[in-house]
């Protein structure tokens, strides 16, 4: 295998002319930055491309997104999937507005003291907002480098390998073009070995590694389809109405067949999106009604 510095340059030169065009790589603004990494998480970046621009210009800062309804962030967050970020986010931004003069802390203890930001988030936003040396680790940062030196990474954590990796410099466009390999090249399925800057010294090269699928525990669901499928259509379906719904009228919107059995399993869905800041229930003498959150 080359010097690590060898393979450093390589992979830099090969960023520096394939990197895709992404706005949040346009800007080092921290709420910008900030607004991408949590979009991201467990979504395509297509559709983050569509909704991020859109999202930014009505919520332009963390005083702008703590002061919205949580109703309006949740429909502004349409689209996008795993709807608790919408709301962990305008949490995090009430924190920032309220407690931090509106600005994100710069140190990584100080980041991840903050609500909703782990390891990954904090050193993401130090880097890429802060410009701070640090290594990134994302699940294809991680892809990466563990094929690049699958020794190293067999038998120690994958951040340290992150850590002795990282160039005294330019930390952040090695960062980026990690991230930028492991999406469009060093793919978990299917890798395109033949496109990769680093193919004639990657000791795991046209070794056809495909991601195995893993058969996890059924998730718990009604009729086949899992409730993280239904939380789902319940709060798309309150998106699309401005007043409280009945509880019984949004069963049969989600469930064609529903009927006064499946009461008691709606209403643990309904209690669950409370609970996580999604929607409000209104207990009335007739009914049970369910609106966004306010």
């Amino acid at each position: 295998m080359k010097p690590l510095s060898k393979i450093q340059k390589i992979i830099l030169r090969w960023y520096s002319t394939e990197a895709r065009s992404l706005p949040w790589r346009k800007t080092r603004n921290p709420y910008r930055i900030l607004v991408s990494e949590v979009m991201l998480q467990q979504t395509q970046v297509h559709r983050v491309l569509q909704k991020y621009p859109k999202f930014i210009k009505r919520f332009p800062s963390f005083g702008s997104l703590a002061r919205a309804r949580t109703s309006s962030v949740i429909r502004a967050w349409r689209g996008m999937g795993y709807n608790n970020r919408a709301v962990r986010l305008q949490r995090l931004a009430k924190e920032i507005a309220n407690k931090h003069q509106g600005k994100l802390p710069r140190t990584i203890p100080q980041l991840e003291s903050l609500p909703g930001i782990g390891p990954y988030t904090a050193r993401a936003v130090s880097c890429f907002a802060f410009g701070q040396c640090v290594p990134v680790v994302d699940t294809n940062v991680h892809r990466v480098l563990h094929r690049i030196f699958p020794k190293e990474t067999r038998d120690e954590e994958i951040w340290n390998v992150a850590e002795r990796a990282l160039p005294v410099r330019n930390a952040y466009s090695w960062n980026q073009a990690l991230m930028e390999l492991g999406a469009t090249v060093c793919v978990a399925r299917n890798p395109c070995c033949e496109k990769c800057p680093v193919k004639r010294t990657c000791p795991s090269a046209f070794t056809k590694k495909i991601a195995r699928r893993h058969n996890g525990v059924r998730e718990p669901g009604r009729n086949g389809v899992p409730n993280r499928i239904f939380r789902g259509r319940i709060v798309e379906t309150l998106r699309d109405s401005h007043q409280s719904v009945k509880a019984s009228l949004l069963g049969r919107r989600l469930m064609p067949g529903f009927r006064e059995k499946d009461r008691p399993w709606l209403i643990q869905l309904l209690k669950g999106l409370e609970r996580d800041g999604l929607v409000r229930i209104h207990n009335h003498r007739k009914e049970t009604e369910v609106s966004l959150a306010q």
